[in-house]
């Protein structure tokens, strides 16, 4: 997904030590970052969370507190609705 923030990428690349294809990328990553839907965020979560030795209800909470967090947060999802999510 090529940046088209070419004013974003050059305020980056002006006020950071970033060169201005290394700025084009964090904006590519950011955006594609916040353009993840709720679904792939609870299951990539999920994973990354088990992979840590966590359990289902501690995982749940947090990830149900994480949505919240999200710069456009979905509405509340109950840990049953989460659970959904990931097992279908």
């Amino acid at each position: 997904m090529p940046t088209t923030h070419t004013d974003l990428v050059t305020h980056l690349a002006g006020t950071t030590s970033l060169s201005a294809g290394e700025a084009a990328r964090v904006v590519d990553e950011v955006l594609a970052y916040f353009a993840e839907t709720t679904e792939a965020f609870v299951r990539r979560r999920h994973t990354e969370l088990r992979a840590r030795g966590l359990h289902n209800d501690q995982i749940f909470e947090r990830i149900g507190a994480e949505l919240g967090a999200r710069r456009v947060a979905p509405r509340a999802l109950t840990a049953r609705q989460l659970r959904r999510l990931v097992y279908g």
